[in-house]
């Protein structure tokens, strides 16, 4: 990965790049004392985000999700980021769901067992169409963690054809398929009129090779894996391409060090405070700076649709070290220089 770092310090680029309102659209900001670390890194640079709700307890009652809400934009006062919440998805019922509108953007769907926290995810999809229906109705966006607890390089194409069923029986339903890694991901996306995705970043930058290809990188793991270079080049086509469909959601998400520097690695890539100049190095690199507005920002603007208040991130293409750590948390690429940092926040 080093090669690569040298290689993008020096391909030629414009000397700044703009942006309108730069959105995250996959966000784990925790709770508690790592709250406190890495909520801000995100609410400095970004307009807004969407919060997961994978905690331990769920962020599924109304209780939990306004207590989260509390802590949450305490976090945020004053710098102008929109969380936006979340509900994990089970079987709600129709006063419950119009009871938390108002509050939430989007419901998540977790397989159980299948990442960090979703021990108490869907078993039996089918049970969950009534909630499904009341969320079509309702114009809440369905998110979806698509994995099957299949071979690790194939549960994201197991998980597929779960897709098209989803998408086929609710055809008003706004279904995002969130991270994808895959190819075959990629080319079911114009198979439906509401079937979305988001894109990380290290998925832009990463194979499994990064991981595991010398020695083991426990800061590069995570759910779902990076897949192979093929995979790699189709999510950097369809996202620097300003597809229509795609957004960027960095599932930025922060371990202790402990947690990753040890036996039974915790799954999870930590970039919230990178992502806007690890991006801008992958769009520079494939000359298509001019798309990565459209991808960081106006998609996800139209395909949800939110509001957000106007927040201007201005970056240079001066090299930037990545710091070792952020509190507890190690981010990805810690240490190495990067050619892109944000020179200025709410510049115009």
């Amino acid at each position: 990965m080093l090669s690569l770092v040298y290689r993008l310090l020096v391909v030629p680029m414009s000397n700044t790049l703009t942006l309108d309102t730069p959105l995250d659209m996959h966000l784990h900001f925790r709770e508690g004392d790592l709250a406190r670390v890495v909520v801000p890194l995100s609410a400095k640079y970004f307009g807004g985000g969407i919060v997961m709700p994978n905690l331990v307890p769920p962020v599924d009652t109304e209780e939990r999700l306004h207590q989260y809400r509390r802590e949450i934009d305490a976090l945020v006062e004053g710098t102008g980021f929109t969380p936006l919440y979340t509900l994990f998805l089970r079987p709600y019922t129709e006063s419950e769901l119009k009871k938390l509108r108002p509050f939430i953007t989007a419901c998540k769907l977790y397989p159980a067992g299948v990442t960090t926290n979703s021990e108490s995810g869907v078993t039996d999809l089918s049970k969950l169409f009534p909630t499904i229906a009341l969320l079509e109705e309702m114009g809440i966006p369905l998110l979806v963690h698509g994995e099957t607890h299949g071979f690790v390089l194939d549960r994201e194409k197991e998980f597929l054809p779960i897709y098209s069923q989803l998408a086929t029986t609710f055809p008003r339903l706004t279904i995002v398929m969130e991270h994808i890694t895959t190819a075959a991901a990629v080319d079911l996306l114009d198979r439906f009129d509401n079937l979305f995705a988001t894109i990380t970043v290290h998925h832009l930058l990463t194979s499994l090779d990064d991981i595991l290809g010398g020695l083991l990188n426990p800061h590069l793991f995570c759910k779902p894996i990076p897949k192979r270079p093929i995979d790699r080049q189709a999510l950097i086509a369809v996202a620097t391409a300003g597809h229509p469909k795609v957004c960027f959601g960095s599932d930025s998400a922060p371990h202790p060090r402990d947690k990753k520097e040890c036996c039974g690695c915790a799954a999870g890539v930590f970039t919230a405070p990178i992502a806007l100049q690890l991006l801008a190095t992958v769009f520079s690199e494939s000359g298509r700076l001019d798309s990565l507005q459209t991808f960081v920002s106006d998609n996800a603007r139209r395909i949800y649709p939110i509001t957000i208040d106007r927040k201007v991130i201005v970056l240079e293409n001066q090299p930037m070290v990545i710091p070792d750590t952020y509190g507890p948390v190690v981010p990805m690429w810690s240490g190495k220089t990067i050619p892109w940092r944000i020179s200025e926040v709410n510049g115009l």
